[in-house]
């Protein structure tokens, strides 16, 4: 869920659907919109020798789409042996139980309510399928129950909405958190500079071939933000609707509702660390 077009410095990606990297296939899911960008990456991630597929975030409640995804896995010789969510807004998750009845597999995901089956996720564990490792990264901040995926093979992460490959992401307040985000992001760099991750496979936009650049862009561009609203309420506005109106003025419009949730959460930011 974006809160922005693209802006200046941002570092570029490629490929939306088809292969990404040796072991992840992207299924772009026919939901574009200015919340979503192209639409909703669906994740196919298997080890290239395996019979054996993950699928992460299989999106929307859409047959086609759903079809669609167990198709490309099946051309590419897999099957899909389990479901993962990043997080459960209805652009990632509606379509999991519908997919899970297509696949026969078990929905694994941080929050209880959007599981199928006994096993939920956590930061730390690791999921093994067909020799295939993704360890799981707690990325709490684009909402509460926000995941990301290690996948060490192939030096890659994928992010959910927590980095997307276009724009920045909204921290969706109240069950987002400022503070929160900002740990992931650090968490998420740690692993661009301790762990060799080098690529970004996001739930929406292209692909980025520059994690660390992106992770720093996204860091940059929080304290930015902050600055700005923190100088926008000094200079006397209130209300959330006032700051977005002012700090995002040169953004779409259809995107300052979205903006509004990340002023929110910004505002309660500043307040909780005594910044205003």
């Amino acid at each position: 869920m974006t809160e922005a077009a693209a802006l200046p410095g941002q570092p570029r990606g490629g490929v939306l659907s088809g292969p990404a990297t040796a072991r992840a296939i992207n299924v772009l899911a026919p939901n574009a919109s200015a919340m979503t960008l192209d639409g909703t990456n669906t994740w196919i991630v298997s080890e290239p020798d395996s019979e054996l597929a993950v699928v992460i975030d299989p999106g929307p409640l859409d047959d086609v789409h759903l079809q669609h995804v167990v198709g490309v896995a099946e051309a590419a010789g897999k099957r899909v042996a389990l479901t993962l969510l990043t997080h459960g807004h209805p652009d990632h998750a509606d379509g999991a139980a519908r997919f899970a009845e297509l696949t026969r597999t078990k929905v694994r995901a941080l929050d209880p309510a959007l599981r199928l089956g006994d096993e939920g996720l956590g930061g730390g564990d690791v999921v093994e399928v067909g020799g295939l490792e993704l360890r799981v990264v707690s990325a709490p901040g684009h909402t509460a129950d926000s995941l990301c995926f290690h996948l060490p093979a192939d030096r890659a992460v994928l992010t959910g909405d927590t980095v997307l490959g276009r724009g920045t992401t909204v921290v969706a307040h109240p069950d987002g958190r400022l503070g929160d985000y900002l740990d992931s992001l650090r968490r998420l760099r740690s692993l661009t500079v301790d762990d060799g991750v080098h690529v970004v496979l996001p739930g929406h936009g292209p692909v980025l071939e520059d994690a660390q650049g992106a992770v720093e862009f996204y860091l940059a561009h929080r304290a930015n933000r902050l600055a700005q609203i923190e100088t926008a309420v000094e200079n006397g506005y209130v209300s959330a609707s006032e700051i977005v109106a002012h700090v995002y003025a040169g953004v779409d419009r259809s995107l300052w509702p979205a903006a509004e949730l990340s002023v929110l959460a910004q505002l309660d930011y500043l307040k909780e660390h005594g910044l205003i």
